[in-house]
């Protein structure tokens, strides 16, 4: 008994040590029980209660990922809630500008405490000749993440685009649900909230492309992504001056993989998670890494926050149609935010920097030229210019920063090749290709090849798959059985 009750004690406290993350077995097992009692409510009168349901799981989640600040998202969603109707139903213009005005500055006032009030005192007490002590501010998981969904609400209705919610349960839910929750995809309340009080209709396709999105998720954080870390970037990025620059430059290409992998396979999850209970998601990646430029990667990678800037920054700024001067000064700040949202730490205000610059030059020096060469050329150009960005990207510390790049070039008493590479590639070939083709669109392809040859072959297909995806699901968790804390990348953006 004592030993059930300490279970039970343990499944109702937060500990910061063992987060609920998606690819944790305890979620695994609590998700299974949670779904039995979700699928009680699935009658057209108990709306009311599958929300409270879902929102009560969802608080519980969070409160087992970040403990007391549980309450901060719930003071975010009555502020907004509220704020939300009173500029509905203002009758002044003034009003509802000092309204909205109120609750951006009341959001991003928070986010600029929580993640940069370290960052701005290590740049301001030195220069007043002071010492810098950090401060012990926790960092509250997805605070970036459902403060811009948030604000989307309550700008929206200001802007007419949205109906101000009358239901507290049902903005609740909105900003809470779970899946979403911690990293994403960025929801739109004008395309999620009128889902919310719809008949729920899961139809056999919703759940099987729920468990398949589910399954392709799992497999990409779990095996590709957890183990290019552990087995092949981290033993080069701990020490980049022991490899040769071709070791360091594919210690690069795997991060990316790697990157990949979790992020889309986080949001994956989550979107085959909304499937299940009935809700649309915004896709979230499209095959970036096929991109043949930087201006389309961008727009298949992170779409639910590239498309954010572009409508709540880029676009009320003047967005193209004041003059190229003006379109410049828009892009730079669109993306020295971009880069700041990823952290407080110059790494990333020079990611940013760097992506607005090579934008700006694809957008009116070399794009039309770049178009005519073959579309390999276009392939690798766009490849090499993401994975260079994503050294800049990974180390915070500039002296890190400069390390890699020195061993990657061969400047740091390094050699830039060996034979060594071929060990590597030998080892972890495998799972270099699976990421391949989950980061490339070839699997899409493939099939619709098959598709073609006949129904017979394309049945057939689709039951290997089928039992392929089962397997893929089989080994994911398995693996979490023995290791269930890899916490998914972006948890800390």
């Amino acid at each position: 008994m004592s030993e059930i009750f300490s279970q039970l004690g343990y499944l109702l406290s937060y500990d910061a040590t063992q987060p609920l993350f998606f690819n944790s077995g305890l979620f695994l097992f609590l998700f299974l029980l949670f779904s039995g009692g979700y699928a009680l409510l699935t009658g057209k009168h108990q709306t009311a209660v599958r929300l409270l349901y879902l929102t009560a799981f969802s608080y519980y989640f969070y409160y087992k990922n970040a403990g007391g600040y549980c309450v901060l998202l719930a003071i975010i969603t009555l502020g907004n809630y509220f704020i939300g109707k009173m500029i509905e139903d203002a009758q002044d213009v003034k009003k509802k500008k000092i309204l909205v005005s109120l609750a951006v500055t009341l959001m991003l006032s928070q986010l600029a405490y929580f993640k940069y009030t370290n960052f701005a005192l290590s740049l301001v007490v030195p220069w007043a000749g002071g010492t810098f002590e950090p401060l012990d501010i926790f960092l509250p998981a997805g605070i970036s993440f459902f403060t811009f969904q948030s604000m989307n609400y309550v700008i929206d209705v200001y802007r007419g685009k949205l109906k101000a919610c009358r239901s507290l349960l049902d903005f609740s839910f909105f900003v809470s649900f779970f899946p979403t929750l911690l990293a994403g995809p960025i929801l739109r309340a004008r395309d999620f909230l009128p889902q919310v009080r719809q008949p729920l209709n899961v139809t056999r396709e919703m759940f099987g492309l729920g468990l398949w999105f589910i399954m392709i998720g799992l497999f990409k954080k779990a095996i590709i992504s957890d183990y290019i870390g552990v087995n092949f970037v981290n033993r080069i990025f701990d020490d980049p001056s022991l490899y040769t620059g071709l070791e360091n430059l594919l210690g690069i290409y795997g991060y990316a993989l790697k990157l990949y992998c979790d992020f889309s396979g986080y949001s994956d999850m989550a979107i085959g998670l909304g499937k299940i209970f009935g809700f649309h998601f915004p896709e979230n990646f499209s095959y970036p890494y096929a991109s043949r430029s930087i201006t389309e990667f961008w727009r298949r990678w992170h779409i639910s926050l590239s498309t954010w800037f572009r409508d709540y920054v880029y676009i009320p700024l003047g967005g193209n149609r004041k003059g190229v001067l003006k379109q410049l000064r828009n892009m730079a700040v669109v993306w020295f935010l971009t880069g700041l949202w990823h952290g407080a730490a110059w790494n990333f205000v020079l990611w940013g920097i760097y992506y607005g610059i090579l934008l700006a030059f694809e957008k009116f020096v070399w794009g039309k030229g770049l178009a005519k060469l073959p579309k390999l050329v276009q392939h690798l150009y766009a490849l090499l210019i993401v994975v260079f960005g994503f050294v800049i990207f990974t180390f915070d510390d500039m002296a890190a920063l400069r390390t890699y790049l020195t061993s990657m070039l061969g400047m740091a008493g390094n050699p830039l090749f060996g034979t060594e590479v071929f060990w590597y590639l030998g080892n972890y070939g495998v799972v270099l290709i699976a990421s391949c083709i989950l980061a490339f669109p070839v699997y899409p392809w493939l099939k619709a090849k098959i598709s073609c040859m006949g129904t017979a072959v394309t049945t057939i297909t689709s039951a290997l798959s089928m039992l392929g995806y089962m397997a893929l699901f089989l080994l994911a968790t398995a693996y979490l059985v023995n290791d269930t804390y890899n916490p998914f990348l972006y948890f800390r953006f």
